[in-house]
């Protein structure tokens, strides 16, 4: 895989308990944090724009720009467009599904409520995302 996860979450909660689940889960890539959409944004536009993520992680109730505004501008740019992005939220709205999909999303995955499940469900992330599909190499 090309890159790091970028994990993008306001809750300090649940941003916890998503680096300690892939640790358990044994992933040995690299997981930067954003915690805001307009964060998540600069990671992807700042000095460091050549390395981009292998795979982000979004949040859709984020604080200054929301996870569908984030979804959005990503697939409007073309050096970022085709980074696999997994919408990772609480949100049970169809109407957020319906959206994270119509703007490009990837998949959409709804947080486990215990540290068991949610281990679990970042082990088969990581093997989905990280070694069995096949990225573009950019």
């Amino acid at each position: 895989m090309s890159g790091y996860i970028l994990l993008v979450e306001d809750n300090p909660d649940d941003e916890l308990l998503a680096l300690r689940a892939f640790k358990k889960a044994g992933l040995g890539t690299e997981v930067k944090v954003a915690r805001d959409g307009a964060e998540a944004l600069a990671f992807l536009h700042g000095p460091d724009e050549n390395r981009l993520p292998g795979l982000v992680l979004l949040d859709l109730k984020l604080p200054k720009i929301d996870g569908l505004e984030v979804l959005k501008r990503i697939r409007a740019e073309p050096r970022t467009k085709l980074i696999p992005v997994v919408i990772l939220t609480t949100s049970r709205e169809e109407q957020d599904v319906v959206e994270g999909y119509s703007r490009g999303a990837n998949s959409y995955i709804r947080k486990p409520v215990s540290f068991p499940e949610f281990v679990e469900a970042a082990g088969r992330i990581g093997v989905y995302w990280l070694e069995l599909n096949e990225q573009i190499r950019r």
